[in-house]
């Protein structure tokens, strides 16, 4: 956090600070609204949530040296400062601390699927030419948001923002606390189209990012995906295209996948190109790769480091594409944090390419706000896993029984499918059952349990 008075803060969010006298009081620390993560120095956002009303906790959060609180109303554990509206406050501030920091390059990710990772790498790659700031985990709402821009530091050069969305609107709300001069748009997926009614509906949130661009700023955008590519009729922005099409200004040529399940390929940029061979589980991060080499490049980094950054990243965030290899030769890929139908597809097609000649395992759970669609889209799942080499399939819980029915469906030979009511039956039958040399992928929206189960059958510190 740059170092902000109490007497500042309350002018930007326009609150009354209690006691009156406490103006010159400093938050030096991070900005938190959980008061176990309070750190000496740190401000404490008290809101209140469904559940919990963040006044409650301000004693903790003054016991671990928090300095003050952001608050609704007064509290007698601290010194605050109190506002009628706490989200526009918390906003107010994230504002703030960008509009003191001129020289901040701001890179905004939205997606269907894949922002996580993607900030991840980006956030690493960045990171060798100057401090960079990316989310922990998926910091991606209006809270995540700008506890992510708290987080900047006098010294911070790059600030990476992870930009999720559950409605039009939401995604222009977050880009007045972070305004972007880079613009990243990965895809346009199914994730969420039962909030949003339509995967068109997605595409105009999705839009609302490259739209807050300014003239000078930058849009990159998946030249293969349609919905994507067509983003560029509503930027002012300049617009580079990345992706595995010919029309792709920073392109992916020559992809191959190992037996890892690691992609390389051959990268061609306007600044030349390059050999890519990367550490990541999965195909799918080659487009998400593009996407980090022409933010990269924007940056002002060289080709060849770049390159060279690329293969070396490793996984930051939990439970994607996070491979243990166990003791007894048995491969467990924890993908549970969370599902839609393209991130399925993408975990599976890794899968395949990580088993053969090995005896592979899916478990699946559900897919959340899929609307109307759900029954169809997980069933469409099933058929993909039978027709891409699955052998055992474990298919866990009520919601996603349609994914055994189309697995079934295929009529596809050498598939089992198994359906199992919740994450302890499918613990019990892995097991039993699994054996030196398999390949187990656990993949499910996070309600479903299997990101624990996964890490309880890799043996990994917190499996429960």
């Amino acid at each position: 956090m740059i170092a902000l008075s109490l007497a500042e803060i309350a002018q930007v969010v326009g609150g009354t600070m209690h006691p009156a006298d406490v103006g010159e009081v400093m938050v030096t620390s991070e900005v938190v609204t959980d008061s176990r993560e309070a750190k000496p120095g740190s401000l404490y956002v008290a809101r209140i949530g469904a559940a919990l009303d963040g006044h409650d906790f301000v004693a903790g959060a003054a016991d671990r040296g928090a300095v003050a609180a952001l608050t609704t109303r007064l509290v007698s554990d601290l010194p605050c400062i109190v506002v009628e509206d706490d989200q526009a406050a918390f906003a107010a501030l994230a504002r703030h601390v960008i509009d003191i920091h001129p020289d901040l390059l701001v890179i905004g990710i939205t997606g269907s699927s894949g922002k996580t990772s993607t900030k991840d790498l980006l956030g690493g790659v960045l990171e060798l030419v100057g401090p960079t700031i990316a989310p922990m985990g998926s910091l991606n709402s209006e809270v995540g948001v700008p506890l992510t821009v708290c987080r900047v530091t006098e010294d911070t050069r790059h600030l990476v923002v992870e930009m999720g969305a559950r409605g039009i609107g939401h995604i222009r709300y977050l880009t007045t606390m972070a305004p972007p001069r880079i613009g990243v748009v990965l895809n346009v997926g199914t994730a969420h189209v039962g909030e949003f009614g339509s995967r068109e509906a997605i595409a105009v949130a999705k839009a609302e990012l490259v739209e807050a661009l300014p003239k000078e700023g930058l849009a990159v955008l998946n030249a293969d995906d349609p919905a994507v590519r067509a983003m560029a009729e509503r930027t002012a922005a300049r617009v580079v295209l990345v992706g595995e099409s010919a029309e792709a200004h920073v392109r992916a040529a020559d992809v191959r996948v190992d037996e890892h399940g690691r992609a390389s390929f051959y990268l061609v940029t306007p600044a030349g190109e390059a050999d890519v061979s990367l550490s990541l589980v999965g195909r799918h991060h080659v487009g998400n790769a593009l996407a980090v080499v022409a933010v990269a490049l924007e940056a002002g980094m060289p080709l060849g480091q770049v390159a060279d950054a690329l293969g070396v990243a490793r996984p930051v965030s939990r439970w994607r594409m996070e491979v243990t290899v166990r003791d007894d030769g048995v491969t467990v890929v924890n993908d549970a944090y969370n599902a839609n139908p393209d991130s399925m597809r993408a975990a599976l097609s890794a899968l395949e390419a990580m088993s053969a000649g090995r005896r592979s395992w899916a478990v699946l759970g559900s897919m959340l706000e899929l609307g109307e669609d759900s029954e169809a889209e997980h069933a469409q799942v099933g058929a993909f896993a039978a027709a891409h080499g699955v052998d055992e399939l474990l298919v866990v819980g009520e919601v996603a029984t349609p994914i055994a029915a189309g697995a079934s469906g295929t009529g596809a030979d050498g598939i089992r499918v198994r359906t199992v009511p919740d994450a302890d039956a499918a613990g019990a039958i892995l097991r039993a059952e699994l054996r030196r040399g398999d390949v187990v992928l656990f993949k499910s929206s996070r309600d479903a349990g299997l990101r624990w189960l996964g890490e309880s059958v890799a043996g990994v510190e917190g499996g429960r």
